[in-house]
């Protein structure tokens, strides 16, 4: 099944733009990491922030809700049936961003610079989890 949704946007003008967007019926999941929430599919690959784990070692994440068929399940807070796999493929640092303050007229200025760390997640499996 194919669903097809509509959005509308106002742009500066007050012109309305229409969009179409096509969502297939493929599973995602909404899980939580780093205290936010991210929409994943099996195969997504996502940069989060930095997690305590080695790269090519396998992390399980909490599901506040999945969608498939069915519909769509929200959990209370979490979905305790099913799990969300993935592969650690990396933890690295971002870009460097300059950060520049000043006070004026006060001979004031001080020039710093911030990376902050990520680690890159690949998706392996959402599943059902076992008992054991």
């Amino acid at each position: 099944m194919v669903r097809a949704l509509v959005v509308v946007s106002v742009t500066d003008f007050g012109i309305l733009k229409f969009r179409k967007v096509v969502c297939s019926s493929k599973m995602y999941a909404v899980i939580e990491a780093c205290g936010k929430q991210w929409k994943v599919q099996q195969g997504d690959v996502v940069f989060m922030d930095k997690l305590d784990v080695d790269e090519g070692s396998a992390v399980d994440f909490k599901v506040v809700a999945v969608s498939d068929e069915k519909g769509l399940e929200v959990g209370l807070p979490y979905v305790d049936s099913l799990k969300v796999s993935g592969k650690v493929l990396k933890n690295g640092k971002r870009k460097k961003l300059t950060v520049f303050t000043y006070k004026p007229k006060k001979n004031e200025k001080r020039k710093l610079g911030h990376r902050q760390p990520y680690t890159k997640v690949e998706i392996e499996s959402i599943s059902a989890k076992t008992k054991s």
